[in-house]
């Protein structure tokens, strides 16, 4: 299973990935309740919780469970921002956490799961959409969870892994119950075990279990848990839509509902300044700005872009990663490639007529793991010669987070000439 050059490789970094999450968590707690109002698309998804609290329908085109969960925290918490947000919070560090733990069990690699984490952690996204109540992060959290426990019962006996398999079914189904968004990579795992089933078990596919990805485990008992559990599960999250007050969700007629749910989506092509298309969320292109105005007291703004170095140096780790996968049999740099691209195929494909750059969540996320294994190799393959970029790319990319830090966390900005002109380093970023 170890196939590295020294012990200390072997250590799993448990200390580390809980470390950066708490650290990360800190950070985005720090100014979590300013602004001190509803802004961006925190407009739909905080009154949809409101009235959630009494059972009134609203923002019908979305899943249940992220509203579910910010009117729990209002219901717990109060009705303010800080209590909007705070979900949030904790599944985005909580979901790094995971991220980290997906990435070692993938790899058995302790720098690259460091890495994946700190290069997740400073990419902008992920901590922009951990301070703002909406959906993206409960699905990207749990998503994360899921896919930690994949790559965990990969690793396992099947009396071991069938626990974690059951586990990974369920976060999936609460990931889809938060936004559609996982589908792609949620669907990934269990195509890929009844490729590998084919290909070894011939007409025996479904019930032998002889064979990978999880010798013991057979392809029904797989669809069990990574097709049938993920499906009730979701179909759970809709349990308050079945008690509406007006037009409640038939629990037999959840079809129907979703044709209406996709009618819904399909139905927003008013233009918008700050739709964007795949390849310009792939070179980063095109920003958002969830929020630039005099506000608490002074000048903020909170501008959704990727960072401007890890977005791009990305992208020739991920062809890295598809020539490992390929060539040299790297599992963990084919799994996370794939990952990535159907995660952006989805989009590619996607009717959805209007498109925004917080779609690229969950690929920039796969792409920063592209990126920590391609360093990892740096630091540990290359005798020293190239060893130094690993850690000069780390800095650059904490340097990046560190400069824009301003402009992405609601601060105070400088008076006089429009404070955000010297963030604007792309016309396309206004």
């Amino acid at each position: 299973m170890h196939d590295f050059a020294t012990p200390r490789q072997h250590r799993d970094p448990l200390g580390w990935c809980a470390l950066i999450a708490l650290g990360f968590l800190a950070l985005v707690w720090h100014r979590l309740g300013t602004p001190s109002q509803i802004y961006f698309d925190e407009v739909h998804y905080v009154p949809a919780a409101r009235k959630l609290l009494h059972l009134i329908p609203a923002n019908l085109e979305h899943p249940m469970l992220g509203k579910e969960i910010i009117a729990a925290a209002i219901a717990l918490l109060g009705d303010r921002p800080l209590s909007w947000r705070i979900p949030s919070a904790l599944f985005g560090a909580f979901g790094l956490f995971a991220f980290g733990r997906m990435m070692w069990w993938a790899s058995l690699r302790r720098h690259a799961t460091v890495f994946a984490m700190l290069l997740l952690g400073t990419g902008f996204a992920w901590f922009i959409q951990s301070r703002i109540a909406m959906l993206d992060m409960f699905m990207a959290g749990l998503g994360m969870v899921a896919l930690w426990q994949l790559a965990a019962a990969l690793r396992q006996p099947a009396r071991r892994a069938r626990w974690r398999l059951a586990l990974a079914g369920v976060c999936f189904g609460l990931a889809l119950g938060a936004k559609w968004s996982i589908a792609p990579a949620a669907m990934l795992p269990g195509l890929v075990f009844l490729g590998m089933r084919l290909r070894d078990q011939g007409r025996h596919f479904l019930t032998r279990s002889d064979s990978g990805p999880i010798p013991g485990i057979s392809l029904i008992e797989a669809a069990i848990w990574l097709g049938l559990v993920p499906l009730l599960v979701y179909w759970a999250t809709y349990i308050p839509a079945f008690f509406f007050t007006t037009d409640p969700v038939s629990p037999f007629g959840f079809l129907e509902h979703h044709r209406h749910m996709i009618a819904l989506q399909d139905s927003v092509k008013k233009p918008h300044p700050y739709r964007s298309v795949w390849y310009q969320w792939i070179v980063n292109w095109r920003a958002i700005w969830y929020l630039y105005e005099v506000v608490d007291g002074a000048q903020r703004g909170v501008l959704l872009i990727g960072n401007p170095f890890t977005m791009l140096a990305g992208l020739p780790a991920l062809a890295w990663c598809l020539w490992a996968g390929l060539a040299r049999q790297r599992k963990d740099a084919l799994a996370l490639a794939a990952l990535y691209g159907v995660s952006i195929v989805m989009w590619i494909v996607s009717g959805k007529p209007i498109q925004f750059y917080y779609h690229y969540l969950l690929p920039g996320a796969f792409l920063m793991g592209c990126l920590a294994l391609a360093l990892d190799a740096l630091w540990t393959e290359t005798r020293g010669r190239w060893r130094w970029a690993a850690p000069a790319a780390l800095a650059l990319a904490a340097a990046m987070f560190a400069w824009f830090y301003p402009i992405i966390s609601s601060a105070p900005l400088p008076e006089g000439r429009p404070a955000y002109v010297k963030w604007m380093w792309l016309y396309s970023w206004r």
